[in-house]
């Protein structure tokens, strides 16, 4: 097996991955995302038992019980590039072996599941709502980077998207990944379900006019508009794409859950967006803990 090297795969001096800074041993199989460090502590708080709280950069972890179920909850930071960099290292810390730096003849399967925030692209999917994405749909080209080999029914949606939006392919070249439906059937009647587009950012990529002007002034319409063998958009943010794209090559089972805090369609915000997002996280932990 090939050795990675030093300069590839950066360990410290404790043993740890560098960005993140956590060892093998302190992180669990069952992993939550969050893009706030400060939700970190707003997860773990219902956890029954910490083991570990680790801190470096953006990057907060705290890995412990809930019940008898090994939980880290960690965040990523905002935007897909963050996510290249979270997704990688625990991947690392699953699959690689850091003594001799090569990758594992068994690979493990994470569950990664993204408790987030986001916009709703649906009249009828109000502010203080909460959607399980079953695709991420990215305009953000970092699965771009990667080489895989593309799925028929992703690759129809991607096109479809391409065709029904008109979005200069100088922009973007998007592409399409499923989430997990091991993990999607665990959110019931309380989580909308559709397609969630991630965009490379928070203003013109998301549609949003304050001074400068947009190449693609009507994107919130087209988004909205967008209907493929009946899956619709539900909403957008700025991680799930590269969530299940990554997740996906590497094997592992990930979704993307997210709290809606705006409404783009009707221009609303949510007048308690932490209450939405605390009612998310007990709900997402109820169903992820049940048996």
């Amino acid at each position: 097996m090939q050795r990675i090297a030093e300069s590839e795969l950066i360990i410290n001096s404790r043993g740890a991955i560098y960005h993140l800074d956590v060892r093998p041993e302190e992180l669990a199989g069952t992993i939550i995302v969050v893009g706030d460090p400060e939700r970190v502590k707003k997860v773990s708080i219902h956890f029954d038992k910490i083991e570990h709280r680790l801190q470096h950069r953006e990057f907060i972890t705290h890995t412990g019980y809930i019940g008898n179920k090994h939980v880290s909850v960690i965040s990523t930071g905002i935007g897909p590039d963050n996510i290249d960099i979270v997704f990688n290292e625990l991947d690392a810390l699953a699959n690689i072996d850091f003594e001799t730096r090569t990758i594992k003849e068994k690979l493990a399967k994470l569950n990664i599941i993204r408790f987030g925030t986001s916009g709703s692209l649906q009249a009828d999917i109000p502010v203080d709502s909460f959607v399980a994405s079953t695709h991420g749909l990215g305009l953000d080209n970092l699965l771009n980077f990667y080489k895989y080999e593309k799925t028929a029914a992703d690759q129809e949606m991607a096109n479809a998207f391409t065709e029904q939006t008109g979005l200069d392919i100088q922009i973007t070249r998007p592409y399409a990944f499923s989430g997990s439906n091991l993990l999607l059937q665990k959110f019931g009647d309380h989580f909308h379900k559709g397609i969630t587009v991630t965009c490379p950012g928070f203003f013109g990529p998301q549609g949003r006019v304050l001074r400068l002007g947009l190449n693609s002034p009507e994107l919130v319409d087209r988004l909205t508009h967008f209907n493929f063998n009946n899956h619709r958009i539900t909403n957008f943010e700025m991680e799930t794409s590269a969530i299940y794209g990554l997740g996906k090559l590497m094997g592992h089972e990930c979704l993307s859950v997210n709290a809606i805090i705006a409404n783009r369609v009707v221009k609303e915000f949510s007048k308690d967006s932490d209450a939405a997002v605390e009612k998310m996280i007990k709900k997402a932990l109820e169903a992820l803990t049940a048996s």
